[in-house]
């Protein structure tokens, strides 16, 4: 498992698939910074940390952690999922 992060996209890779995405649009969000949309929220605009923890928390729940994982409960409530 692994997260690749670039300027303009990130990619969850696991057994050397893609799992998610995000990508960095400039015209996502109406204050004009852009945003990142990743796959697994695709109807959220995220910031760039809250793109990382999604994806993070992607991997962790791929990896058989379930819902009362400490890490899993902490970063969902970081995204106010």
């Amino acid at each position: 498992m692994s997260v690749r992060i670039n300027a303009t996209s990130m990619t969850l890779e696991i057994d050397d698939r893609v799992a998610a995405t995000a990508r960095f649009s400039q015209h996502a969000a109406a204050d004009g910074n852009g945003a990142w949309i990743v796959s697994t929220h695709p109807a959220r605009l995220l910031s760039r940390n809250q793109a990382i923890t999604a994806l993070t928390l992607a991997e962790r729940l791929a990896a058989g952690y379930g819902d009362d994982d400490p890490f899993v409960i902490g970063w969902r409530e970081e995204l106010f999922l």
